[in-house]
């Protein structure tokens, strides 16, 4: 594979960089992002434990849920500055410190202000796990292998949404989901020390030039360029509901669908979910790198999203599954969701060399802020169908299917517009 440094002529006598230099980075930095997957996912299979053991209702859920979402979307623009100043290698790495805080945290509440508290301490920790590793790649790879490198990226970092599923089931019934989260606690420690050891911001030999750390003030302000680039707004629609799409029946309400719906228990809600994650993880895989196939990332991201359209509206409409459709109907809809590496190309190449940094993250804010209004949205929705109900009928979920969908083919809309983007081989 090719780097950015090679791409420029740059010469690095001293070290030179091999494929397993290369590999050892891009597992570094998934193991980082792992993390990241399995915090933002880990309310939905043991949501109707949380529920019983707190008594909380649907909007309470809701938002458990999606303050993680708020506190990732609140730090991005400081965030980038820090990573400008600091580096992506060391805001990563108190990232990690402050997200296995947040699980101890979570494991020890015992009041809803105490878990709500812990997934906001999540959500800032994990923020710098995904941009952090694209302001790598940017620095390392060619920019035609970015779309390739982001997918691979989510593929293997989207383990964490597996281990969310029936492992965390298995590990909430075995243990407690309290002794479960200790445990994550501890791993995320692990793997913030193999990414210290083993991660670097440039490719070996590459001469930074000096350059003047960003402010938070000169951030904010830069802000008005991003906006002023066309097509930046439909852009943002799109990432504003593409991940949010299968974040809010994934890593919130596919659990207690599966209770309710299917009388299913801890375990069989692990597995179904597991099928939901593992459909999307190998979508990761090949969605990617369609973007080279197609001439750029917009014609691959609307077959996507269009398939994940039809998806929520067969979900939504066909009334409880068989048995021997569910599991295959949740593995195709999660692969249909996993398109997004595809929406984030397409932001890599809508921005200028310049911007590329500040556009992204604008983008991200929007991804991440998103996925909390779904979540916190949806809650009441069920809340106003079902009330009190100890279970809830299939119309509270099928309406969940329906406002996402509505809100993907709304955003769709607004994409289609958006300017194509291209892929200059440099």
């Amino acid at each position: 594979m090719t780097t950015s440094a090679e791409q420029s002529g740059e010469t690095r006598d001293a070290v030179k960089v091999t494929a397993g230099m290369v590999a050892s980075l891009v597992g570094a930095l998934a193991a980082v992002y792992f993390v990241s997957q399995f915090l933002r996912n880990s309310i939905g299979v043991i949501a109707p434990d949380l529920e019983r053991e707190l008594g909380i209702g649907p909007e309470s859920l809701g938002l458990l849920s999606s303050v993680f979402f708020f506190g990732f979307a609140l730090i991005q623009i400081p965030l980038g500055v820090l990573i400008d100043r600091y580096g992506p290698k060391e805001v990563m790495l108190g990232s990690l410190l402050l997200a296995s805080i947040g699980c101890v945290v979570f494991a020890m509440s015992e009041t809803m202000t105490g878990l709500v508290l812990a997934r906001v301490l999540m959500g800032l920790g994990c923020s710098s796990f995904f941009m952090g590793p694209l302001t790598i790649f940017a620095r390392w790879f060619a920019r035609n292998r970015f779309s390739t490198l982001v997918g691979v990226q989510l593929g293997l970092g989207s383990l964490g949404t597996l281990f969310a599923t029936a492992p965390l089931a298995f590990g909430a019934d075995t243990i407690g989901w309290r002794s479960s989260f200790v445990v994550v606690a501890v791993a995320t420690l692990a793997i913030g020390l193999v990414a210290a050891i083993i991660v670097r911001n440039d490719p070996p030999g590459t001469q930074k030039p000096p350059a003047k750390p960003a402010s938070l003030g000169s951030a904010v302000a830069g802000l008005k360029d991003v906006l002023a680039v066309p097509g930046v707004y439909r852009l943002l629609a799109m990432h504003f509901v593409s991940y949010s799409t299968f974040a809010t029946v994934a890593g919130l309400w596919g659990g207690p669908y599966l209770a309710d719906i299917y009388g299913h228990d801890l375990q069989q809600r692990g597995f179904y979910l597991f099928l939901l994650a593992a459909g999307q993880i190998a979508g990761l895989f090949i969605w990617g790198p369609l973007d080279r196939l197609f001439g750029g990332p917009k014609k691959p991201a609307i077959v996507g999203a269009l398939m994940a359209i039809g998806m929520l509206l067969f979900l939504a409409l066909s009334g409880p599954l068989p048995a021997w459709a569910l599991g295959p109907a949740l593995a195709v809809f999660g692969f249909s969701c996993a398109f997004t590496p595809l929406v984030t190309s397409h932001g890599r190449l809508l921005f200028p060399a310049e911007l590329v940094g500040r556009g992204i993250t604008f983008l991200n804010i929007g991804t991440m802020g998103g996925v909390f209004l779904q979540q916190f949205f949806t809650g009441f929705i069920v809340a106003a169908i079902a009330g009190d109900a100890a279970s809830r009928p299939f119309a509270a979920y099928s309406s969940v299917f329906l406002c996402v969908a509505g809100a993907l083919g709304l955003a769709l809309v607004f994409y289609l517009r958006a300017p194509d983007g291209s892929l200059d081989a440099d």
